[in-house]
């Protein structure tokens, strides 16, 4: 790549982009309107973006929508389901508690950006609060929220990624366990992995351990 060519300062690439719209820049706020907390309450997705001394993490959280809490104008509550425990976003909140959000709602081409900073609770009532069929998570996010907007729907459109016909079927791609038997040099035992994998995680869905 010819070095002459990348953008490397601030004012050649508001030069090359030219000045944002009015309507990008009034959409930006600092608190959770009833028009944003009406689209958390309907996103049964988010992206979580984290930062640390190991690089930075993009992690998928979803459940139910409304499975993110709005305590106030100014507070998030999202519980952290049983994942793999590698606790990649967890552990970088503990060293940078900067993070950003990116929900999506099925067949709405608008998703929703929050930045705010986050803490790790364990409050027995809050994880209380959260649990589900008598299953609490291991912690709850709480994240101030210090700026929201949305993205408008071009990236959605473009990708077409709510139309039916896009789909593509799950057979298509490498399964799982033939993803970790080639990685790990046939140590996983793939077929078994694939085979065990639905039952199991039907009935760790919501476990904490």
């Amino acid at each position: 790549m010819d070095a002459q060519h990348l953008i490397t300062d601030a004012a050649a690439l508001e030069h090359l982009y030219g000045a944002p719209s009015e309507a990008s820049l009034v959409k930006e706020v600092d608190y959770l309107h009833p028009h944003y907390v009406a689209m958390i309450k309907a996103a049964p997705f988010a992206v979580l973006a984290t930062s640390g001394p190991g690089g930075l993490d993009a992690s998928p959280r979803g459940d139910a929508p409304g499975f993110i809490t709005v305590a106030d104008e100014k507070t998030l509550l999202i519980p952290d389901r049983r994942g793999n425990n590698r606790i990649d976003s967890l552990r970088n909140i503990l060293a940078d508690p900067r993070v950003a959000l990116l929900l999506l709602i099925p067949g709405v081409g608008e998703t929703l950006r929050i930045n705010g900073r986050a803490e790790i609770s364990i409050d027995p009532e809050l994880l209380q609060r959260f649990a589900v069929d008598g299953k609490p998570p291991r912690s709850v996010l709480v994240i101030h929220v210090k700026t929201v907007f949305f993205q408008c729907s071009r990236a959605i459109l473009r990708s077409e990624l709510w139309n039916p016909a896009r789909q593509i079927a799950r057979a298509a791609l490498p399964s799982t366990g033939t993803i970790l038997r080639d990685l790990s040099g046939a140590r996983f035992d793939g077929a078994a992995f694939d085979r065990d994998w639905p039952a199991r995680a039907k009935a760790q869905l919501y476990q904490a351990c």
